[in-house]
């Protein structure tokens, strides 16, 4: 291992440890339940940051990964201390995981800076938490590395294959159409969630997963591995081996979270068919190390590239499917040309040593780079007079013959009203409707939930309809699918246009042209805006208050505006 004596890093918990005084003899004293002297001597202390929780599903079995990081740490002369923090289930929390993530992220960075810790490292796997950890650890900048949860193994139902929420998505549409019955929809349950771990299309769980690998944030294969493969439990170790190293080599996330990795991690998202959201949280990390990322940049960088990966929900198949062809590695072999090579990892080697002999062993899962899926199906960013700030569509999740659609509005004025009213029978839809929903951006809901992918309305599914374009201020999830122009910015709560739409506007959408219309005169829009009521407050106390006050709109990734940027690891004043 890099010594840090031999080195001369000088270890941050000298601070605390390493000196005769009463403030040391605390510091010491009340540590000392178990550890030996010598863990106070001079040993790099690694904290292990940990997001499990049983109100996490996709979280539940990080503590044992935890132990095998521990392992690593103590192989490798370091000392592991663990400790929890506020973890995220997508699936569970109200009013929206979303509203949460800077929460998290700030609870990581005060956990870090304020506490006897050289290096940490983050174990996350939901939605939320892996970006909430890269931000928070960012903005502290101690020596980090992070070792996701992995997804869950492939379920199956009556032998055919089910990708967790992707699949539920479709067949609650067909219970909605009347072609499933119910009763065969909910016998689907424990097939599909067949395992610990996260979902197993390329949802927002594994894209960020995935981006955290293209970033240079973990060991190899951290993405992919299934979360119950005893091969996550190896990486594991070495994950724990690795960090005691790079405390040697004072290898910190801002020597890693460079422009190159950005763009490194924009170029995977597209070759992956990754989740939308990754663009928000892209942006949010970017922000707390200075690197100066724009929405326009995923467009300009991503765009135009192609869909290599067969994974739903831009494709056919699963996560295990991907790992088994060789992962994230196999897929920046095919990527060679196009990638930033020299961007530094976590491993302490370029980025391009990760995929240098990484063949896919199924073609037909990664393709290479002359033979996709798709071309140039990554996310596209709109302008207009609908969106000034920018949204977001995913051609490679949409349907081609709506990628360029002119049709009348049909608005909603929130989620609330969008559920009472979609199936109405005489709702007053055609298939060329464009149904707008606004209230649900990062201050309107609050928290800018994953509605965007609104259920179609019943009348049309039982006519054979499956594809709308849809247009709102929120998210989806990365699981979902369909023609859905999401992020519009400003939203409609901060004054944005998308507040002005009424019901029979003609909207046209031209993912080609990059373009989102409302064909509304600039003066009859003034018009609008001057009637508009001001919305009543959302809350009045608490986190919910000060999100609402601080959160920046979603082209600038809906982190706090005091949050933006690094205040290192430095503690001036000691407690006792």
């Amino acid at each position: 291992m890099n010594d840090p004596h031999e080195t001369g890093v000088s270890l941050r918990t000298r601070r605390w440890y390493g000196g005769m005084s009463r403030d040391h003899y605390i510091h010491r004293s009340w540590m000392k339940r178990g550890l030996p002297d010598d863990a106070f001597s001079g040993k790099p202390m690694i904290g292990i940051c940990n997001s499990a929780s049983d109100l996490t599903p996709c979280n539940q079995h990080l503590d044992d990964l935890a132990e095998h990081v521990k392992r690593g740490v103590w192989e490798a002369g370091g000392v592991p201390l663990e400790f929890p923090v506020t973890s995220l289930g997508e699936t569970q929390i109200q009013p929206t995981a979303m509203l949460l993530r800077n929460l998290m992220a700030m609870d990581v960075e005060e956990s870090l800076r304020g506490n006897p810790l050289d290096g940490v490292v983050l174990l996350s796997g939901c939605d939320k938490t892996t970006p909430a950890m890269l931000m928070g650890a960012a903005s502290v900048d101690l020596p980090a590395i992070m070792l996701t949860g992995g997804p869950m193994l492939t379920g199956r139902h009556h032998g055919k294959p089910l990708g967790s929420a992707t699949d539920m998505w479709r067949m609650s549409e067909e219970v909605r159409a009347g072609t499933m019955t119910p009763e065969a929809f909910v016998a689907t349950e424990s097939s599909m969630t067949r395992s610990a771990g996260h979902c197993n299309p390329m949802g927002t769980a594994s894209t960020m997963a995935t981006m955290a690998e293209a970033l240079g944030m973990t060991l190899p294969q951290s993405a992919s591995i299934p979360a119950p493969d005893t091969r996550r439990r190896r990486l594991a170790h070495l994950t724990g081996r690795r960090i005691v190293e790079m405390v040697g080599e004072d290898l910190r996330p801002s020597r890693i979270l460079t422009i190159d990795a950005f763009e490194n991690a924009i170029r995977v998202l597209s070759a992956i068919g990754g989740s939308t959201n990754a663009v928000i949280h892209l942006l949010a990390i970017a922000g707390r190390v200075g690197v100066p990322l724009t929405l326009d940049d995923i467009d300009r960088i991503g765009s135009q590239l192609p869909l290599l990966v067969d994974i739903e929900p831009s494709g056919t198949r699963l996560m295990e499917d991907f790992f088994e062809a060789g992962g994230l590695p196999a897929l920046l072999y095919e990527l060679d040309p196009i990638m930033r090579g020299d961007a530094l990892t976590v491993s302490g080697v370029p980025i391009r040593a990760c995929w240098e002999e990484c063949r896919t062993s199924d073609p037909s899962m990664i393709r290479p780079l002359d033979d996709p899926l798709l071309p140039s199906a990554g996310i596209a960013v709109l302008r207009g007079n609908l969106c000034p700030n920018g949204a977001v569509v995913k051609p490679s999740a949409a349907s081609p013959e709506l990628l360029v659609h002119t049709g009348p509005a049909f608005v909603f004025g929130s989620i609330e009203e969008f559920k009472e009213r979609i199936d109405d029978p005489d709702l007053e839809v055609t298939a060329d409707s464009v149904l707008v929903l606004r209230g649900c951006g990062p201050r309107g809901y609050p928290g800018m939930p994953e509605v965007g992918n609104m259920p179609l309305p019943a009348k049309l599914l039982r006519l054979g309809v499956r594809d709308m374009v849809r247009i709102s201020d929120a998210r989806m999830s990365g699981t979902a699918f369909g023609t859905t122009v999401l992020h519009v910015a400003p939203e409609s709560a901060a004054g944005g246009p998308l507040a002005d739409v009424q019901t029979g506007d003609l909207i046209t959408l031209d993912v080609p042209g990059r373009s989102l219309t409302l064909h509304v005169s600039d003066e009859e829009l003034g018009n609008r805006r001057s009637r508009r009521q001001p919305d009543p407050p959302v809350a009045w106390r608490g986190w919910t208050r000060l999100y609402i006050d601080h959160v920046l709109q979603a082209d600038r990734g809906c982190d706090l505006d005091f949050l933006v940027g690094c205040s290192g690891a430095d503690v001036t004043r000691e407690s006792h």
